[in-house]
Parts: C-alpha cells; sequence; structure tokens
C-alpha cells in the first residue's frame, strides 16, 4: 500500500481524535464552570504510527485490508483521573452517549473487582503482568474530506498511579522487545500491587482531598477577584481606595481566613458597582 493510501486511511482517525478531545476536555472545563469537581484530571490522544501498524499487520498476519477491522486501537483517547471511582463516572459518561454521538462496541475491564459503572456489570481483573485500566472500544462517526466513515477509538481511563505504571511497563517491553527479564517481571508485578493499595488507599480519604480541593479553588478564585477588583478602583481613579482595600487584603491573607476573603470581595464588589453607576 502507498503511503497517500495510508494518510487517505488515517485522517478520519486523526479527526476522530481530534473531536473527543475537544468533547472530553469540554465536559472537564464544563464542571469548573460550574464549580463542581471533574473526574477527568487531563485527557491526550494520539494516532497509531503507520510504523506500530505495520508492526502489529506483521505479528498477528493480518492482511492489509482488514487492518481498520482487526486494529481497534489504530485512534486512542486516554482519559486520567483521580480516584478509581473517578474512572466508572467516565464510564457512566460514556456510555450515556450510546447510540447517540457514538457506539460502545466492547468494555474490557482490566480493574480488580466488580465494575461499578450503572450501565455495565461483571467482574474485572487486571492482567497477569499487573497491568490496570478501563478500556471502552467505540465506533464513532466522521465526517472528513475523505468521506463518511464509522471507525473504532479506544478509550483507556486510569488513574494517576495506574498511568505512571503502564508508562513504565510500556517502555521497558519497548526495550526489551516485550521479552521481560523475570526479575523485571516480578518487580513489575510486586510495584502493581502497591499501586492497587495506594489506590485503594487514597479512595478512603477521597471525601477528605476533594474537600481540601474545593476549599483551595474556592480561595484561589476569590483572591483573583479581589485583585482585579483592586485594579479596577485604579482605573476607576480611586487610587486611595484601591490602596486601602490593597493593606486590608494583605493583612487578611496572612491569617489564610477564607470567610474574611469572600466578605471583603463582597464589599469591593460592591463599592465598584457604586463608582460605576455615578459615572
Amino acid at each position: 500500500m502507498k503511503a497517500k493510501d495510508w494518510q487517505r486511511i488515517l485522517i478520519p482517525y486523526q479527526q476522530a481524535v481530534d473531536e473527543l478531545l475537544l468533547k472530553f476536555n469540554q465536559l472537564k472545563d464544563q464542571r469548573a464552570q460550574l464549580g463542581e469537581t471533574s473526574p477527568i484530571e487531563s485527557v491526550t490522544g494520539r494516532v497509531k504510527s503507520l510504523s506500530s501498524i505495520l508492526e502489529k499487520i506483521n505479528k498477528y498476519h493480518y492482511n492489509v485490508d482488514d487492518v481498520e477491522e482487526k486494529i481497534r486501537d489504530i485512534a486512542g483517547i486516554r482519559i486520567i483521573c483521580q480516584f478509581v471511582e473517578d474512572i466508572y463516572e467516565v464510564a457512566d459518561m460514556i456510555y450515556s452517549r450510546n447510540n447517540k454521538d457514538l457506539t460502545v462496541f466492547q468494555v474490557k475491564n482490566y480493574l480488580q473487582g466488580e465494575d461499578r459503572s450503572a450501565f455495565h456489570s461483571g467482574e474485572g481483573k487486571p492482567k497477569e503482568s499487573g497491568y490496570q485500566s478501563y478500556h471502552i472500544i467505540v465506533k464513532y462517526p466522521v465526517f472528513s474530506s475523505v468521506g463518511y466513515r464509522e471507525i473504532f477509538v479506544e478509550i483507556q481511563i486510569r488513574t494517576l498511579a495506574m498511568n505512571f505504571w503502564a508508562v513504565v511497563e510500556h517502555s521497558l517491553n519497548y526495550k526489551y522487545k516485550a521479552k521481560l527479564p523475570e526479575v523485571i517481571k516480578k518487580r513489575l508485578t510486586r510495584t502493581a500491587n502497591t499501586i492497587q493499595s495506594l489506590d485503594t488507599e487514597m479512595s478512603t480519604i477521597r471525601d477528605e482531598i476533594l474537600s481540601a480541593q474545593k476549599l483551595f479553588r474556592m480561595k484561589s478564585s476569590t483572591v483573583n477577584d479581589i485583585v482585579e477588583n483592586i485594579e479596577t478602583l485604579r482605573r476607576l481613579q480611586r487610587p486611595e481606595l484601591a490602596d486601602e482595600y490593597n493593606t486590608e487584603f494583605n493583612r487578611i491573607s496572612v491569617q489564610e481566613d477564607l470567610i474574611q476573603l469572600i466578605l471583603l470581595k463582597r464589599e469591593i464588589e460592591s463599592e465598584v458597582g457604586q463608582i460605576k453607576e455615578m459615572k
């Protein structure tokens, strides 16, 4: 197959990745706009390189004409979460879109224990190597310059800890051509067990962590608003008032009193509003 033919095949895959990245990032940003915690920490995507596709064709003796049906991870989306609970929440978000803007084709649960998704049941189990992740293969419709296509996209959902382990394992497999020395295999297995224990422990204090993160976001937003309104007072030709509020802001900031910061923010906003009305 010529390079141009491969390019024609891969164009829709890149478009699918671009569109899904946009959609998942929008879901994350919309939660933030509503002041809510998003189960999505970060999203990345890629189209498998031609060399990787050819390597897989040779490894499994696929017919080139069957590539798009046989290789279902040419387009890949990776969603990273903070907690295991977030993985299932993201999975539910994807399932809820089934037969709307995508079609769920296959689920591969490599997490230990019962599947906690509201749309899927069954037991999950890590791979023998210790690999943990939640995979959903979807069919995604694409309208591109080469026409309409429904293509496979693999969506991987993992915690930060799971992703760290998976990246290391992938690098080692690449180095040793998937023939890892036994001593390294054992170490990876032990590390995978540690990762699982870490995620379990983090889940037990999840509410405390989320509460702390919410307070941090609230404080950060409040401080930004205060600073912006003080600068607005300067633009409105009220430098003395701006200096007065800035002194008060510095005093409260040292005390790290969120309630006092919120009250100060409201007071300055009221002052700015009154000055604008008089102009």
